[in-house]
C-alpha cells in the first residue's frame, strides 16, 4: 500500500491520541481517517513507542482484521500498556510528552522456502514452529549489524524462545514481509495529555 505524507499524518495523530487515551486510563475517542482508502486498507501493523531513545513498547498484527486506523489505535494502546516486556515499568502520563511514536505497516508474509532469502534492511522476518512465534520488523537488523544468520537466531533465541540454530530445522517456517515505517518528528510538540 502506497501511503502518502498526509495519510501517515493522520495515523501517527491517531496512534498518539489512542497512547494517550490508555495511559491516562481514559476511553479512547472513536477513530474515523475520513480518508476511503485509509478506511479500506487491510493490512498488518506495528506501533513502537520510544522515551528518550529507549523502547517503551512495541506491538503488531500481522493481519489486517479491521480498518488501518482502527487497527493502529489499537496496537498503539496496547504497545504502551500491554508489552510485556514492560510489565512492572508502564509508561506514565508524566511521561508522554517525551514518547516518540514509529508506525509500520506491512506487507503480506511471504513464506520463504531458504530462510536465508531475504536482505537485511529490506525484510523483516517472522519464524513459526508450533506455538513459538517471534519476530524482527525490517530495520531491526541494520540498526543491529547483523547479518542474516545473526538475525535469524536472534529471532529463534529472543523471540521464540528457541535454540539459535533452530531456524535451520526443516520444519520451522520463515516468512519474510517489507514495511512501510514512518515516524513523528523528534521534536514533538508539548502538549498536556
Amino acid at each position: 500500500m502506497n501511503i502518502t505524507a498526509e495519510q501517515r499524518g493522520t495515523l501517527l495523530v491517531i496512534a498518539r491520541r489512542a497512547i494517550e487515551a490508555a495511559v491516562c486510563s481514559r476511553q479512547p475517542p472513536a477513530f474515523f481517517s475520513h480518508d476511503v482508502q485509509l478506511d479500506n486498507a487491510r493490512c498488518g501493523a506495528f506501533v513502537t513507542i520510544r522515551s528518550q531513545g529507549q523502547l517503551r513498547g512495541c506491538i503488531g498484527r500481522f493481519v489486517g482484521d479491521q480498518p488501518l486506523p482502527q487497527l493502529i489505535a489499537a496496537v498503539a494502546a496496547s504497545a504502551a500498556t500491554q508489552d510485556p516486556r514492560f510489565t512492572n515499568s508502564r509508561i506514565t502520563p508524566a511521561e508522554l510528552c517525551d514518547c516518540h511514536v514509529e508506525i509500520s505497516v506491512l506487507s503480506a508474509l511471504e513464506r520463504i522456502a531458504d530462510p536465508l532469502d531475504f536482505q537485511i534492511g529490506v525484510h523483516g522476518i517472522y519464524i513459526r514452529y508450533g506455538h513459538h512465534t517471534g519476530c524482527f520488523l525490517p530495520h531491526v537488523g541494520s540498526e543491529a549489524g547483523w547479518t542474516p544468520e545473526q538475525m535469524l537466531a536472534e529471532c529463534c533465541t529472543r523471540k521464540a524462545n528457541l535454540k539459535a540454530d533452530a531456524w535451520r530445522n526443516n520444519d520451522i517456517e520463515v516468512f519474510r514481509f517489507t514495511a512501510d515505517k514512518f515516524e513523528e518528528p523528534l521534536l514533538v510538540e508539548k502538549r498536556q495529555p
